[in-house]
């Protein structure tokens, strides 16, 4: 899907969170369509981890609970065309714990707005876009993971909302929603046979799904064909929310 042409080539694209999972695989797509891709990571792990990975994209540590350090990242852009927010943790169980919570909901939330804030003049200039990463706990609520879902259903609103406010700089702001991806992240429920045939019995695809399968909506969102599309938040769960 991604060897279609989305006209991006030469674009400039940050994936905040784009060492791994779902966000490397954004990044990739990007590159294979020669766009200039900067990804970041939490970790010197783990854009040592993304280097080696042989991907066309450059990569640097950013804490995106920093805001003083996400503001300096992005004034080291001359300019800036497309921005995907893929940061995010999830503490199965020790959410519950008011100090955990409040850390993913920095992270997964304050953190996708602090990068959205820091882009926006950049993108004024380029009538540039963003794209979140919502989830299916966007929709849902998670008796394991009250953080995260919080914090994903807050990035559905933040997308609806600045699609609003950034309108007037001639931003799009859209998120797209992965259902149940096949990444580190869900390795332990792959693992689990049980859980694991609850979740394909519910998709109506009945298969997990893949980083490529989330990329190539998002190439899709960051392209001149969705030039009339801001605040949409697109499920991209293999039929999982309609099932």
């Amino acid at each position: 899907m991604t060897a279609m042409n989305f006209g991006l080539a030469g674009k400039s694209v940050l994936v905040a969170g784009g060492t791994s999972g779902i966000g490397a695989g954004i990044a990739a797509a990007f590159a294979q369509q020669d766009a200039r891709v900067l990804v970041t990571g939490a970790t010197e792990r783990e854009v040592e981890a993304a280097a080696a990975g042989g991907k066309a994209v450059n990569a640097r540590v950013l804490d995106v609970r920093d805001g003083d350090a996400v503001t300096q990242l992005i004034a080291g852009f001359d300019s800036l065309d497309v921005v995907v927010n893929c940061a995010g943790v999830i503490r199965r169980g020790a959410e519950h714990d008011p100090a955990a919570f409040e850390d993913v909901i920095d992270i997964n939330l304050n953190g996708s707005m602090r990068v959205c804030a820091a882009a926006r003049s950049l993108l004024r200039q380029s009538k540039g876009c963003i794209i979140n990463t919502a989830s299916m706990l966007s929709y849902f609520g998670g008796g394991l993971v009250p953080g995260y879902s919080a914090s994903k259903g807050g990035v559905m609103q933040l997308t609806k909302s600045l699609a609003i406010a950034y309108a007037e700089d001639g931003i799009r702001v859209n998120a797209v929603a992965p259902g149940w991806i096949a990444t580190p992240l869900t390795q332990a429920l792959q693992d689990d046979e049980g859980r694991s045939r609850q979740i394909l019995d519910r998709t109506p695809l009945r298969r997990w799904g893949t980083p490529a399968d989330v990329a190539a909506p998002v190439l899709f969102l960051a392209s001149d064909a969705a030039r009339f599309i801001t605040g949409v938040i697109l499920p991209v769960d293999g039929g999982y929310l309609v099932a």
